[in-house]
């Protein structure tokens, strides 16, 4: 049966001042169409971004921006419905491809004061997020053997969440407060910045022990109310 993927609207993120800690009128946002899968009943995030002038906000504007979010939508069926046809399914996603390792062989150790060590992939061009900020990033989780147990790009949406605020492990958490945005980077996180209760195993996923060291690559994409571009 093929996949229905039907709009839920847009998404945005306020802008907030960051040395006053508090919101500002919003002038301009960052918009993130939603989508909903009939079969699964997983709201699916799109990736692309779009910047608009709340002030300038009509109902004409508000329409097309629905409509906008409903054709995203019609794509993402079409593609989820080829995966149904029975058509070869594709490779794993990565972030860093057999190119990438043997650069990363070369590339530098950094080690912080904290036990993290990490390998930048690449240098973003973007703002390193604030603590407290929610930011986009896709990641690829794996233990030391370089098996998967996580990833978001199986997923197919970046994960959302406030940075520095202990929504995520201690590694991944001081990993991405000093990338910038478009970069990319392999973090080696030892055991104590890592799981303290460990993960359980998956169908074809490993489990993770308790307080063992992982690596995640990952990527900032966005910074959402931060992330804007110049006019």
């Amino acid at each position: 049966m093929a996949a229905s993927l039907t709009p839920l609207g847009l998404a945005y993120a306020t802008i907030y001042d960051q040395a006053k800690e508090r919101k500002l009128e919003p002038t301009k946002q960052s918009l993130i169409a939603l989508c909903q899968d009939s079969d699964s009943q997983h709201r699916r995030f799109i990736t692309q971004k779009y910047h608009v002038n709340v002030r300038m906000l009509n109902r004409r504007d508000a329409i097309r921006l629905i409509g906008l979010a409903a054709g995203l939508c019609i794509d993402l069926s079409l593609m989820y419905d080829a995966r149904g046809a029975g058509l070869p399914p594709q490779e794993n996603a990565k972030l860093c491809d057999t190119t990438c390792e043997k650069e990363l062989e070369n590339a530098p150790m950094i080690t912080t004061e904290s036990g993290l060590q990490y390998k930048d992939i690449k240098i973003g061009n973007g703002p390193s997020p604030p603590i407290g900020f929610q930011v986009a990033a896709n990641y690829v989780a794996m233990v030391p053997s370089g098996q998967v147990f996580d990833s978001s790009l199986d997923k197919g949406q970046p994960y959302i969440f406030r940075v520095g605020s202990g929504q995520v492990i201690k590694g991944l958490d001081e990993g991405l407060l000093s990338m910038k945005v478009g970069g990319k980077r392999r973090l080696y996180i030892p055991g104590p910045l890592a799981f303290p209760k460990g993960l359980n195993s998956a169908p074809g996923r490993p489990r993770v022990a308790p307080s063992s060291p992982v690596i995640f690559d990952v990527s900032l994409e966005f910074i959402p109310g931060l992330d804007i571009e110049e006019e």
